[in-house]
């Protein structure tokens, strides 16, 4: 048994929709979240930005003596790839493995399709994994720049006109490919799940990359004897922008209040 946190890093909020699933799944463990709010979003910037300021929100992590560390985000789990856990002392998860490993398996015809940030969609993180497990697949990417930035100024909602009309052209990208699986490869994406799956005729299997990455940790908990024994976690949040935005969206990712939140200015983390 181990009493220490979960570290959970994402350089937004969407990783609140993983710490979500950690609480439904593990509600006995403590969970440190950090978001890099200040710095968000990281799908348009170069792949060293990302490194660096994944490297230090990681490391910020890591000083909170958390045993392990889920990177909650498409796009650092994407660029960082077989270097995600170099460096530290604690093992380190990033989300597209699970996810790629549950659209192998939920796919029918081996037509699986992948919305994702630029960042993420370049790296072809994604599509050479699953090639690497269904070698004939068919694999089929889209970038989505638009998504993050409208989820988190809390343009989510199904009945939301601009988010609908920027998602129908996007998942235009999709027409005549008979995908039968497609990958939400950004933790912000489950709260457009509704709309994403209306418009594509609720005929897809939509596989959460943020979801899969909570179960895949608790597997590895198991596995490591590493899960806690106690009754009820506790919550802890940094983030690097204002908090009462952070606790306002934060509450539609995560399900419920989000308390114990404390800002840290981004040059803090080049000194810790």
């Amino acid at each position: 048994m181990d009493e220490r946190a979960i570290g959970v890093f994402d350089s937004g909020l969407g990783g609140l929709t993983a710490v979500r699933e950690l609480r439904r799944i593990l509600p006995q463990e403590n969970i440190v979240f950090f978001g890099d709010t200040g710095r968000v979003p990281y799908g348009s910037r170069s792949p060293e930005v990302i490194r660096k300021y994944a490297a230090e929100c990681m490391r910020f992590l890591e000083k909170q003596n958390v045993k392990m560390i889920i990177v909650a985000c498409g796009t650092v789990s994407s660029v960082l790839g077989e270097d995600m856990g170099k460096g530290f002392s604690v093992p380190c998860m990033g989300v597209v493995k699970p996810a790629v490993k549950a659209a192998a398996a939920a796919t029918k015809n081996e037509k699986i399709g992948l919305i994702a940030t630029a960042a993420t969609v370049a790296s072809r993180s994604y599509e050479k994994l699953t090639k690497n497990l269904l070698p004939h697949a068919e694999f089929t990417a889209k970038a989505c720049p638009l998504f993050v930035p409208l989820v988190e100024n809390g343009y989510s909602g199904a009945d939301c006109e601009v988010t609908r009309l920027v998602a129908k052209d996007y998942l235009s990208a999709f027409d005549g490919k008979d995908i039968d699986t497609l990958i939400l490869g950004c933790t912000h994406y489950p709260l457009l799940y509704n709309l994403i799956d209306k418009l594509t005729g609720y005929r897809l299997m939509l596989i959460d990359a943020g979801s899969e990455a909570a179960v895949a940790a608790k597997e590895f908990l198991e596995e490591n004897g590493l899960l806690s024994s106690g009754q009820s976690g506790k919550m802890k949040f940094f983030v690097t922008d204002k908090i009462e935005g952070f606790t306002r969206l934060g509450k539609e990712f995560l399900g419920e209040e989000l308390c114990n939140v404390t800002r840290l200015d981004p040059e803090e983390l080049t000194t810790r």
